[in-house]
């Protein structure tokens, strides 16, 4: 097995590409899975594959009885982050196939209270949308790009892997691939289908013909997760969102939006790809998270009228 070190860079290179975490998120990250590595030196356990189940468990035991730098002890939601941030690197090696099994499946981690996920404004979707100027292959191409990541939700890696065959042009359909191999048809709308119609018509046979794929960088390769994360942010620079935005932003808001025009949840559930209709309520949080906030900002009895 890679040594441990090298495994949590891929884990945090991972969450920085396809969840677009960070800088400072990544760093806490860091800190945490080095807890993690200390956790195993100080038990005599080499490394990830001598690991168990129960080693696991006992981690957060562990962290528990702990004091931070400071001697305070360690606050309940720095314990969260830091099982969080262990579960998912060992959900990561799992579905890498650098583990046989996911160590931390079965890991209980405390709940502190869950962050809603930011969703942009429908004005500033648009905005972002708009943020393409010019003509050319690569600004066709990434007017079609974000339209289909805003317009069908899909996550980035499943925007990456899309072919051409996986397009259907004639009922505005993609086929992606999400998590677990599970396989999904997403309509999209006409602002997309337009979008995707002049970058395959008049930009990507000008880069390579020949390549299987959706979407294709300068050199004519499939684009990659990476590059479409760098992409998001430097539109989003462009038209001043780019402390909010990244390719995951767009997923956000497609759910959110569909939930504030009234769309049932389980259909948004269908529609993101989610296995659990649990993952997809929190999508409901934010709906009613900006009802209150709408409230409170304009009716005149939301307060007692002394702020």
């Amino acid at each position: 097995m890679r040594p441990l070190d090298a495994l949590i860079d891929e884990y945090l290179d991972h969450l920085r590409v396809e969840r677009g975490l960070a800088d400072n998120t990544l760093a806490a990250y860091r800190r945490d899975l080095a807890l993690y590595r200390r956790y195993l030196d100080e038990h005599g356990i080499g490394g990830l594959g001598e690991a168990t189940g129960p080693d696991v468990e006992a981690f957060v035991a562990w962290l528990a009885r702990r004091t931070s730098q400071a001697g305070r002890p360690f606050a309940a939601s720095s314990i969260a982050r830091t099982a969080v941030a262990v579960r998912g690197l060992h959900r990561f090696l799992a579905a890498e196939g650098a583990t046989a099994t996911d160590l931390a499946a079965e890991l209980v981690t405390p709940r502190p209270g869950r962050r809603l996920p930011k969703a942009l404004s429908v004005a500033e979707v648009e905005r972002l949308l708009a943020a393409p100027v010019g003509h050319g292959p690569l600004v066709w191409r990434d007017r079609a790009m974000l339209e289909l990541l805003y317009g069908a939700g899909v996550r980035i890696s499943e925007l990456t892997g899309a072919d051409l065959d996986d397009l259907d042009r004639v009922d505005r359909l993609v086929l992606v691939r999400g998590k677990g191999d599970r396989d999904r048809l997403v309509p999209y709308g006409e602002p997309a289908a337009d979008a995707l119609e002049r970058w395959l018509v008049q930009g990507r046979p000008g880069l390579d013909p020949r390549s299987p794929a959706l979407f294709l960088n300068a050199r004519g390769s499939r684009l990659t997760r990476q590059g479409v994360w760098k992409l998001v942010r430097s539109h989003a620079e462009r038209v001043g969102l780019a402390q909010r935005v990244s390719p995951h932003t767009l997923r956000h808001s497609f759910a959110t939006h569909l939930l504030d025009g009234g769309a049932d949840i389980r259909s948004v559930q269908e529609l993101l790809g989610h296995a659990s209709v649990a993952t997809t309520q929190i999508y409901t949080e934010v709906s009613r998270a900006a009802l209150r906030e709408v409230y409170t900002r304009a009716h005149p009895r939301a307060t007692d009228g002394e702020q």
